[in-house]
């Protein structure tokens, strides 16, 4: 079955979800690292991927309890905190050219106080202050929450967040689509479905995307292909999606006891097959923040092609038990790369190539 399915990928044709699910329960990593590597070097020749951002989160202060989150509090609870956009604006420097990144992330919790309006001053704030930095910010769970508390649809929701600023959008929140998984990892969280419908409307507003997926929990490989065959099905809709990012589990401080991080075999055999599997996708990234930088780096022969960026400061996987220090600079970014025979390209948050280093 594996030469019948090598031979569809040598073809250009779309593999199916019997095929995917084969590769991952196969355990012929250098055969899937071999396709996967195939298919992103069609894609983006031997280009490998970073950015210059910072990540900040405004709060961990949220009305959900995710049994696998390890980064959210209660209003009051020790180790809760609040930024105030002041806190934001200094974080990110005295003007553009002090910053020394191109795109700024923002995630948070779903804060029981705060209005639609204070998310829309955070990024027109933001933007006025430092107009020409991106800003990739609001999960699809955030957007949903923010639709709910002002009465807006989710519509109006993105185009007002858009008008504000808004850049574009990450990928969070969407976990795994399986309902019953979902239950039992963050039922209080929109349903898969809902986190579909979000996004969709965010592409068809003119917002670009990620995508991601959480893996090595209480999932099957069937709800793997099932999350990643639902992502491929939207992006044929939208093409609105322009990387897939596969996060590890990490247990440490959450519900979800597990005496183990994810292997670095699942992480590369996820990363290759989401590859192989989502042929719409341009691009597939290796979050380094949880991988690790020496599995990220392997990663580049194993159908990624971008390793996202600088990040800065990380938080939310340090609170579950991360092992990195959250940071890089972009010379070890660009050391990384070129030491896995790539070459290093910083881009911007939509894929404009700002340096090339051959």
């Amino acid at each position: 079955m594996l030469t019948s399915i090598r031979e569809k990928i040598l073809a250009g044709k779309r593999i199916s979800e019997e095929d995917a699910l084969y590769l991952f329960e196969s355990d012929d990593i250098f055969t899937l690292g071999s396709l996967a590597s195939h298919v992103a070097h069609k894609k983006n020749g031997k280009k490998a991927f970073f950015v210059r951002n910072r990540h900040i989160n405004p709060t961990n202060i949220c009305v959900n309890r995710c049994k696998f989150c390890a980064f959210s509090r209660s209003k009051g609870q020790e180790g809760a905190f609040e930024l105030t956009i002041e806190d934001i604006i200094n974080k990110l420097g005295d003007g553009h050219k002090a910053t020394g990144f191109s795109e700024v992330q923002i995630v948070g919790g779903l804060h029981p106080d705060w209005l639609f309006e204070h998310y829309l001053e955070m990024i027109s704030s933001i933007k006025k202050t430092f107009p020409k930095l991106h800003i990739k910010a609001f999960t699809a769970v955030e957007i949903d929450y923010f639709s709910k508390i002002s009465g807006r649809s989710l519509e109006d929701t993105l185009k007002a967040l858009k008008k504000s600023g808004l850049g574009s959008m990450p990928g969070g929140g969407a976990e795994i689509f399986s309902e019953g998984i979902r239950n039992q990892l963050c039922p209080e969280k929109i349903p898969g479905d809902r986190w579909l419908e979000v996004m969709e409307i965010a592409h068809g507003v003119g917002l670009k995307s990620n995508a991601t997926m959480l893996y090595g929990h209480i999932e099957t490989v069937e709800d793997r292909v099932d999350h990643l065959l639902r992502l491929r099905e939207l992006q044929d809709r939208t093409g609105g999606f322009q990387a897939f990012i596969p996060l590890s589990f990490h247990s440490q401080n959450t519900e979800i006891k597990k005496s183990s991080y994810t292997t670095g075999f699942d992480d590369l055999k996820t990363l290759a097959v989401s590859r192989l599997l989502l042929d719409n996708f341009d691009h597939i990234k290796a979050y380094w923040v949880m991988l690790g930088e020496k599995i990220t780096q392997v990663s580049l022969s194993f159908g990624v092609d971008d390793i996202d960026g600088t990040v800065v400061e990380e938080r939310i996987t340090r609170m579950a038990g991360g092992t990195t220090d959250g940071s890089m600079t972009r010379d070890e970014l660009i050391n990384l790369i070129k030491q896995a025979g790539k070459i290093p390209v910083e881009r911007d948050t939509v894929y404009n190539m700002v340096r090339t280093w051959e």
